[in-house]
C-alpha cells in the first residue's frame, strides 16, 4: 500500500500546474493577425473583469455561466 501512495505523491508533483490562458499579446503577433489579436485581447480582458465580479459576489459554481454570460451581455450592451 505504501509503494502505490508513494508513486502517486511523485506523480502528482511531476504534473505540470494548470494555468489559465495568458492574455494575447498583439505586439508578438504577425502584423497581419495583429487585428485579430487586440480583438481577442479585449475579449479576454472582458472576461476576466467578470470572472473577478464574480468572484468578488461569491456567485456559486451552479450560477457562475449564467452569471457570466449576463456580465458579458451588459457589457457588450454599453459599448
Amino acid at each position: 500500500m505504501r509503494p502505490v501512495i508513494f508513486i502517486a505523491a511523485i506523480a502528482l508533483l511531476a504534473i505540470a500546474p494548470a494555468r489559465a490562458q495568458p492574455l494575447v499579446d498583439p505586439n508578438k503577433v504577425a502584423p497581419e493577425f495583429r487585428e485579430a489579436a487586440e480583438k481577442r485581447r479585449a475579449e479576454q480582458i472582458r472576461q476576466r473583469e467578470c470572472a473577478l465580479k464574480a468572484d468578488l459576489e461569491k456567485v456559486l459554481p451552479r450560477d457562475r455561466t449564467d452569471y457570466l454570460n449576463h456580465c458579458l451581455d451588459t457589457i457588450a450592451a454599453k459599448q
